[in-house]
């Protein structure tokens, strides 16, 4: 008790310190009703702003951090503009998420508000509000394409896109090509598209083995103006994806799936329902898919379906019937590796007089292409401007002599790999095109034999502009000598890997060229000497543009001649020619030469002593090709390359 009398208020109480570690709790020593002040505690944050380390206490800086995801969200949505919500994703992942998954009808609420307002305090006023009042950063109109290649393609990067073209105007375009990266894209980053670029128009997916389903049903719940889809290797997207597509893109204009092993009937029947506008589709290597689904497709969309591409299918005659009868709009058309359609299909589809409109067809790989089918098609096919024939085996001279009569506006005829065609198929269909064929090309048909005796007096082909031969061993001399009466008005003459061919063929069939050649391909044709170039530059170096000598035997006379005549000559190849140092000084000797492509790969007799001349070609060159040039040193194409700065060489 002497204690307790002695005390003053300089001395603790308590020594020890005070007995509640909360000073409020000392107003427990009075009774209720006496009258004492305690102002209150700061309320303490929800970490400890202490932290214990190294035997003393730490103040610890607040972090934002600590708040969770729900009350960023809200900050983030509620931010002014675009802008500040790009500079808020850069600040880590987690942010980065958050903003990216903010759907576009659910950013800047507060400015809706005091949009709200602001137009109703206006209308007193000014009677309207200006569009200047409103966040400019919340629409789009999607005109913005970004690219997705290999490991580069990842969810993080799709978020960074997502949130950094919300305020540039919108992206439109999104192209994502896949790699086997364990980082690759899943429904995380197509989620983060769907609802931070509800613009998206086209949307390409290739090689994406972690998309499936899911992720193709965000992208239909958040981009309902996507027009145009491609789906290529995408094992686990199945018909569930094409049903949400169906649903939500009804705008959608172009459909490629290739080798969807889980896509069938079931998804393009529910495209075909859902979308009227559809205009191209392509479909590839995908085996579910039958005759159900791409009758649906074409029944449906009748009159706007304008190009359809089908190959590698399990479809048969039932489906080129569909196509006979509703493919009233469509004017590209393209089947390859069909095995299971036969003449039957061909003949059907030509009597189905549904193809008034087709102007390209290309046939690939369908052993049921023979001369009865096909000529139904030319038949029934009034404005047929464009064929492609390639690995028909069944196709003879009298099935495309046939076909070239009935397609009477047949503009270019190309066929590959056709072996049984021979040289009375071959002239015939150029005599039977009519007036309006314009290129003609023929490729790798070994049926090919050169002319025994000459043609019958023939009309000359005054239409035809372009001439294709390629590795047809059989051409010879006397085809070329038949072709320069039949063509007088070639402008490009393309002759290549034709080893049976001479000057004594290709000569008069450059002297009866009356308009001027500005393309001319003889590369592979070994056994095409100095005379044929020197022809070449004297008749037609005045509109010349384009000569590829790859392989021929011409020697340093030849680049005399080219540099004296061929002053528009913009791409010329010599690879593998027998020209040395003073060939390539002699061209670049002559002026004004406008040279921007050169290729001399492979001519071993080039060296450096070339150099000052290639640098000379250089002021217009933009490509140059040295490979395989085992004369010219490492060391003076450095400098070479220093001194063409604009040229891209190959070395």
């Amino acid at each position: 008790m002497s204690k307790l009398f002695a005390f003053s208020g300089s001395d603790d109480f308590c020594p020890g310190g005070s007995i509640y570690p909360n000073r409020k709790e000392s107003s427990l020593f009075f009774y209720p009703n006496q009258d004492v002040y305690f102002p209150p505690c700061k309320r303490c944050r929800v970490s400890s702003p202490f932290v214990f380390a190294g035997g003393k206490f730490e103040q610890k800086k607040p972090s934002i951090e600590i708040l969770p995801d729900e009350c960023l969200f809200e900050i983030f949505r509620r931010l002014p503009g675009g802008q500040e919500r790009s500079t808020c994703a850069c600040v880590s992942k987690r942010w980065l998420t958050l903003v990216s998954n903010i759907r576009r009808d659910e950013i800047n609420d507060n400015k809706t508000t005091q949009a709200s307002d602001l137009e109703y305090e206006s209308t007193d006023k000014k009677g309207g509000v200006s569009s200047e009042d409103v966040d400019s950063d919340v629409e789009g109109d999607g005109y913005l394409s970004r690219s997705l290649d290999g490991k580069k393609a990842t969810d993080v990067r799709l978020a960074s896109i997502a949130v950094g073209t919300a305020s540039r105007g919108g992206l439109g375009k999104l192209f994502i090509r896949g790699s086997k990266s364990r980082y690759g894209v899943t429904t995380v980053g197509l989620r983060a598209i769907s609802r931070g670029c509800p613009s998206l128009r086209v949307l390409s997916l290739w090689n994406l083995s972690s998309v499936g389903d899911e992720g193709l049903c965000e992208i239909a719940n958040g981009c309902h103006q996507l027009e145009k889809l491609d789906l290529c290797h995408c094992p686990s997207i199945t018909d569930k994806s094409l049903l949400a597509v169906a649903k939500g893109c009804t705008n959608l204009t172009d459909l490629t799936i290739e080798g969807c092993a889980n896509i069938g009937n079931e998804g393009l029947q529910a495209i075909a329902r859902s979308c009227p506008n559809l205009k191209y589709v392509s479909i590839k290597d995908c085996p579910l898919v039958g005759d159900q689904g791409v009758a649906s497709l074409l029944s449906s969309a009748s009159y706007s379906l304008t190009k359809v591409k089908l190959q590698a299918l399990s479809i048969t005659d039932v489906s080129l019937a569909i196509i006979g009868h509703y493919g009233k709009a469509v004017t590209d058309l393209s089947l390859t590796s069909l095995p299971n359609v036969s003449e039957k299909g061909f003949w059907v589809m030509g009597n189905g007089h549904g193809l008034q409109k087709l102007k390209s067809f290309t046939v690939t790989s369908c052993r049921g292409a023979t001369d009865l089918g096909l000529e139904a098609v030319g038949k029934s096919c009034p404005n047929l401007k464009q064929l492609c024939l390639s690995k028909c085996p069944f196709l003879s001279d009298k099935g495309l002599s046939s076909l070239a009569k009935a397609a009477s506006s047949l503009e270019c005829l190309q066929l590959e790999e056709c072996h049984r065609i021979t040289q009375f198929g071959f002239f015939c269909s150029l005599i039977n095109c009519g007036a309006k064929l314009k290129v003609i090309s023929f490729a790798n048909c070994l049926g090919i034999k050169d002319l025994n005796s000459g043609l019958p007096p023939l009309s000359p082909c005054e239409s035809l502009r372009s001439l294709s031969i390629h590795n047809c061993p059989g051409f010879g001399d006397a085809s070329l000598f038949a072709l320069g009466k039949l063509c007088p008005h070639l402008q490009h003459v393309e002759l290549c890997g034709l080893h049976g061919i001479t000057d004594a063929g290709v000569l008069p069939l450059l002297e009866s060229c009356e308009a001027g050649l500005l393309k001319v391909n003889l590369s592979g044709c070994v056994n095409l000497s100095d005379k044929v170039v020197q022809t070449i530059s004297n008749l037609h170096g005045w509109t010349l543009e384009l000569l590829n000598l790859n392989g021929c035997k011409i020697s340093d006379a030849s680049l005399v001649a080219i540099g004296e005549n061929c002053q528009l000559l913009t791409d010329l190849d010599i690879s593998k020619c027998t020209i040395t140092d003073s060939g390539i000084a002699a061209l670049a000797h002559f002026n004004p030469i406008n040279l921007q492509i050169l290729s001399v790969s492979g001519c071993s007799m080039v060296s450096d002593k070339s150099l000052p001349s290639l640098g000379k070609l250089g002021e217009t060159l933009l490509g140059l090709n040295l490979q395989q040039c085992k004369a010219i040193s490492s060391r003076a194409v450095e400098l070479l390359t220093e001194q063409l700065w604009r040229c891209d060489i190959l070395f």
